[in-house]
């Protein structure tokens, strides 16, 4: 064999056992996941809601009550039931700037979003009824189901007069029946369970970070920060009128009228001091975005119009609070606040009942 055909041999050998023994591939690369993102903490717990020792939830306390929340069968004239304030469409706030109640009367403020409204200390945008139960009895026999105080008994005969509540209130409250006190107590107990704690806020605050967006989380930024919402509007219930009496606030909405004997006093007409001339509670921001108009006297038609005045630091008068000066936010600030203001969207939704 010439030593040419020895190489030539030597090669082909050496190529076949390098065929038949590869390398063996390199380690697949590990990618090192990125740091998970972490929510800041900010109180989310709503806490315990105390209920009345003579007002004890139980489901078919809740179920009547429910009924009687929908049915315009307990208004003066039939046309209006609580919900007709309340409707899921305006946010479970009012539709009209100021309330309409029986027989089509024009009231004299804004209806309120009602989410949460069980851990309230007192009630109506001035807090003249301190307990839910007065509430109710006050809207119903007032301007909003129009029945007066004299004739709450009478219309409490004709829900006994329909065989499908009698046998309710029957169950539900035994040796007493159709009352005045005992459908308040219904309807009181049913709103304690209209509870707002499953917001994209919520969720954040628990620990989901991706729970809110790069504008929201921007947004809450401000609430807390330059825009001092939180001052007013603190979390959970973003609102300091919770689990208390109340505190009032002037922050000039409705001070502006030509004819100061026009002015709502607010807080005023309840205590008398004029420390309270034109303060209102302070409402709580779940659900406002879906909830316009804004204010006690439904003045401000959309959202961004109405976190504008407060950042602005409200309208000047005699009463104004200290803690209305203008925080200076720009136009894309307000945009953010409003942004972060989404994320307090209540998820649930006040269902239709089967009426007796």
């Amino acid at each position: 064999m010439s030593a040419r055909t020895h190489l030539l041999s030597f090669s082909l050998a050496s190529f076949i056992a390098c065929a038949e023994t590869p390398t063996a591939p390199p380690e697949p690369m590990v990618a090192t996941p990125a740091p998970a993102a972490v929510a800041p903490s900010y109180p989310y717990d709503l806490g315990a809601m105390v209920i009345p020792a003579d007002n004890p939830q139980t489901d078919a306390k809740v179920k009547l009550g429910h009924q009687l929340f929908f049915d315009t069968r307990l208004s003066k004239d039939g046309s209006r039931s609580c919900y007709s304030c309340h409707m899921n469409e305006d946010g479970n706030g009012g539709h009209d700037p100021i309330a309409v109640g029986a027989g089509g009367k024009v009231l004299t403020r804004h209806s309120p979003v009602i989410w949460n409204v069980g851990f309230l200390g007192a009630y109506y945008w001035d807090g003249r009824s301190d307990t839910l139960e007065a509430q109710a009895t006050a809207a119903w026999a007032g301007g909003n189901m129009g029945v007066g105080k004299d004739n709450l008994a009478a219309k409490a005969a004709e829900i006994a007069a329909v065989p499908g509540y009698a046998a309710q209130f029957k169950e539900v409250f035994p040796g007493e029946g159709v009352t005045p006190t005992t459908i308040v107590k219904a309807l009181s107990a049913y709103e304690r369970t209209l509870v707002c704690d499953d917001t994209a806020f919520d969720r954040y605050a628990k620990g989901d970070a991706m729970a809110l967006n790069d504008a929201q989380r921007a947004g809450l930024e401000l609430f807390m920060g330059k825009a001092a919402c939180a001052s007013c509007h603190a979390p959970p219930h973003f609102s300091i009128a919770y689990g208390g009496p109340g505190v009032y606030f002037n922050v000039g909405v409705g001070t502006q009228s030509a004819t100061p004997e026009n002015v709502d006093v607010g807080r005023m007409s309840v205590t008398k001091a004029e420390s309270d001339w034109a303060a209102f509670k302070i409402p709580s921001l779940r659900n406002v975005s879906k909830s316009a108009p804004y204010f006690h006297d439904g003045s401000v038609a959309n959202l961004k119009g109405a976190v504008r005045l407060m950042a602005a630091g409200g309208l000047p008068n005699k009463n104004l609070s200290p803690l209305m000066v203008d925080r200076g936010l720009t136009d894309a600030e307000l945009d953010a606040v409003v942004a972060f203001l989404g994320a307090l969207d209540c998820g649930k939704s006040l269902e239709q009942p089967v009426l007796p």
